[in-house]
């Protein structure tokens, strides 16, 4: 007698690739933010998502709005399933607000410099959190998001070249011409995902607490985030990639490198200068995703 077997479906991927070489003036105070390369940086991270077998979105500059990042992640977010993957890029300007809905009055939330907008870490994670559990999510900054980087200017032995950190006197301007705006977001991120989560953590810019544990325990998919430098640094933008994703791009070796998530942040380390340290995090259950080989769906 013949048994009906159901195959289940193999592991999809998708992946989405943000890089802006300018900021639309008319939010950040005049300020352009004009960088080379974020866009090159994208493009090149979409190609290896292709090149893995990931379906890829790519958004450039004028492109890369908050309706449309927000968009293409929940989209993403409806669609992967448990042991699907999702790997999100970013490259361009990191930048800071005030946390109104923390505990710490001088607190500040990290922020994607996006082209219309800043998209807040409180944002990103509420983001990140509805992705089914066992979704494993890649995420790739070459970016700054430093406290200590947006109080005062970057000392002379930091990464040469044009910094990814948001001036400190643009910081400031942006969000005092729309406080109300970035206030409201934050505020309506923090009732939507409840007091336990540290909104921080979405970009791996704080040291586990016991208030991050507890909220890991309740979040769903498995996260691992590279980023281009440590809390003291700035991330450098350069003629053809940013410093950390030209460096990524060299161990990666066109899909030659053999080793896991660890290894290849340990590679990509190895290669950079002391002034800029690429940070690795995780978030989630997410020690066997950790072990596994990067981009393979």
């Amino acid at each position: 007698m013949k048994r009906n077997l159901v195959k289940s479906a193999a592991p999809a991927g998708l992946s989405l690739h943000i890089g802006l070489n300018a900021v639309d003036p008319k939010h950040y105070g005049g300020w352009h933010g004009d960088l080379v390369a974020c866009e090159f940086d994208a493009n090149d991270m979409a190609a290896i998502a292709r090149a893995s077998g990931i379906k890829a979105t790519t958004l450039l500059t004028k492109a890369a709005t908050r309706a449309r990042i927000l968009a293409a992640l929940r989209n993403a977010a409806k669609r992967l399933k448990a042991g699907d993957l999702f790997f999100l890029s970013y490259s361009g300007h990191g930048g800071q607000i005030p946390d109104v809905s923390g505990d710490e009055a001088d607190k500040q939330d990290e922020t994607w410099c996006l082209f219309d907008g800043q998209l807040i870490d409180d944002e990103l994670y509420l983001e990140l959190s509805k992705f089914a559990k066992g979704v494993r999510i890649l995420v790739l900054s070459d970016s700054c998001h430093s406290g200590t980087v947006a109080r005062a200017a970057p000392p002379p032995s930091a990464t040469a070249g044009r910094s990814k950190a948001m001036p400190a006197a643009i910081t400031g301007r942006t969000y005092r011409e729309n406080r109300e705006f970035y206030d409201d977001l934050q505020r309506a991120a923090a009732k939507t995902a409840g007091k336990a989560i540290d909104p921080d953590a979405a970009l791996a810019r704080i040291a586990v607490s016991n208030r991050l544990s507890a909220v890991v325990k309740d979040f769903g998919p498995a996260v691992v985030l590279i980023s281009g430098c440590q809390d003291n640094q700035t991330s450098s933008d350069g003629d053809h990639n940013g410093a950390f994703t030209e460096r990524l791009l060299q161990v990666w070796n066109q899909g030659a490198f053999k080793g896991n998530h660890a290894q290849f942040h340990a590679r990509i380390v190895a290669g950079m200068p002391p002034s800029q340290t690429p940070n690795l995090f995780t978030l989630g259950k997410a020690a066997a995703f950790l072990r596994q080989a990067p981009f393979k769906v």
